[in-house]
């Protein structure tokens, strides 16, 4: 929904043209001293406006997210702006009546990246956006352009952590789509049960939130090594059939970071099967957004620690990655 409407925004927000430049020079093969050039000036220009803003336009709004899509792809801090962008608009977002579909679109982008796992190393708290503004507007239905999933899917991963459980996803009824969404959304469904479950490991966490009490011994086959083994089956399935099919989705294998990346922490199954690291080396070798999270994974394996969280490798290396 941005492109048609960039001219028009453009001439409402300087910093939305000075941030689609940088946004430009960004998917370049290595980043240039250029790209720097023009991303402060971004930065300047956005956060001058923002400074000034009251209620916030929908060029500076969509501003924002751009800058938040350059960073989550480099490993620049970005969540700070999803922050300063929610404090403008806090007053006015609980009126949908007031909502353009276009500001809709633009509050659903938000929503999604401020989830907490889409973001690796997160210097900022995690807002809320979509379960507070998003999950109750319409329509419910159907596909989320930008991250790819059906917003009902999307219901299920606002609420890991609060009360979506294992079964939340076990239960997911699906959406239509063709078979090439199919496979993506299978390999994130099982995702979010695998991100259940490392979330339990964690020091401090409380596993009976995050685990349902319908996974009993027994009660489900359904171990790490199984959902792992299946999500990769998924996503090599996506990639053979986008190679056959080139021009029917030209965009989805960019959603396949999420899955990829949760099934790539799952040190204890990858240990003794090389050919699955292999695989995973194999899906991330296209942009420098896969070169930083293969650098992340590759670094959990050589720590060979289930328990060791990710978020401290980032912040180690100083980085907000997304998987977006």
């Amino acid at each position: 929904m941005l492109q048609p409407r960039l001219p028009e925004l453009c001439r409402e927000s300087s910093a939305l043209y000075t941030t689609c430049l940088a946004f430009q020079l960004s998917l370049a093969p290595s980043l240039t001293p250029r790209f720097f050039e023009y991303f402060d000036a971004a930065l300047r220009t956005f956060r001058s406006e923002l400074a000034c803003s009251t209620t916030l336009l929908d060029g500076t709004l969509a501003a924002g997210l751009l800058l938040c899509s350059v960073g989550l792809m480099h490993g620049f801090p970005w969540t700070m702006h999803l922050e300063g962008m929610h404090n403008i608009l806090l007053e006015n977002l609980h009126r949908p009546s007031a909502r353009s579909k276009f500001r809709t679109h633009l509050l659903e982008v938000m929503g999604v990246m401020d989830f907490p796992i889409f973001v690796i190393g997160r210097q900022t708290p995690c807002i809320g956006i979509w379960r507070s503004y998003c999950q109750r507007a319409e329509p419910k239905e159907g596909v989320e352009p930008v991250s790819g999933l059906p917003r009902s899917l999307l219901d299920l991963f606002a609420g890991i952590g609060i009360e979506t459980t294992e079964q939340s996803f076990w239960d997911w009824p699906g959406n239509p789509g063709d078979f090439l969404q199919c496979y993506l959304w299978e390999a994130h469904r099982l995702a979010g049960i695998l991100t259940l479950r490392q979330q339990a490991r964690l020091p401090g966490k409380q596993q009976s939130s995050s685990v349902s009490a319908w996974r009993q011994p027994g009660a489900c086959p359904a171990d790490a090594t199984i959902l792992v083994g299946r999500i990769l089956a998924n996503l090599d399935a996506l990639r053979l059939a986008c190679a056959e099919r080139p021009e029917e989705d030209t965009f989805i294998q960019n959603a396949k970071n999420y899955p990829l990346f949760v099934a790539g922490l799952e040190i204890t199954v990858l240990r003794p099967r090389p050919d699955w690291q292999k695989k995973i080396r194999s899906f991330l070798l296209l942009t420098r957004q896969d070169e930083l999270i293969l650098s992340l994974l590759e670094e959990m394996w050589r720590r060979d620690d289930p328990n060791f969280s990710v978020d401290q490798v980032a912040q180690e290396r100083g980085i907000e990655m997304g998987l977006l």
